[in-house]
């Protein structure tokens, strides 16, 4: 199970679905520090259908494509403090982790990255405690260039070079 996942953009049918995912605190734990409420999702959510009118990037629902399950979310956007640069992310439901599938979420987008423009540097950010992110960031490359407090949450920048 598990081996070919689908990415699929957010439509607005799908704010249900968003909602219910990122209501967890444990699942926002490294995201936003907790669950959001109805009104912050449904914000969140508006955000994420005025990103997703670009045809190549936005955030993606992601599907296991035999059982067609919703797995959670990933994202491949213009990073917003510098549209030079990618920024990848991912959540998945917590059943979902550590079954590997942030590795291959991960090889998707920037896969995905990488057809869309070869020379663009990505961005993941992180939490600062958020040990299995930094692991999987740097086991592709990334190399962390800040850790510190930004927008009032301790946050910490991994960067891909491409350029």
């Amino acid at each position: 199970m598990y081996n070919t996942l689908e990415f699929k953009k957010y439509t607005a049918e799908d704010f249900m679905l968003f909602k219910e995912l990122v209501k967890e605190d444990e699942i926002m734990k490294y995201i936003s520090g907790k669950g959001l409420t109805p009104e912050e999702a449904e914000k969140k959510f508006a955000s994420i259908l005025d990103i997703n009118r670009d045809p190549l990037l936005g955030y993606f629902k992601v599907i296991d494509s035999e059982s067609q399950l919703f797995l959670g979310d990933c994202k491949l956007v213009n990073y917003k403090k510098d549209p030079t640069v990618f920024e990848i992310g991912y959540l998945l439901q917590k059943e979902f982790w550590r079954k590997g599938l942030g590795t291959k979420i991960c090889e998707s987008m920037l896969a995905m990255a990488k057809h869309i423009d070869a020379n663009k540097d990505v961005v993941g950010i992180i939490d600062p405690d958020n040990v299995a992110s930094r692991k999987l960031l740097t086991k592709f490359g990334f190399q962390s260039y800040f850790s510190g407090i930004e927008d009032e949450i301790a946050t910490e920048k991994l960067m891909l070079k491409r350029s």
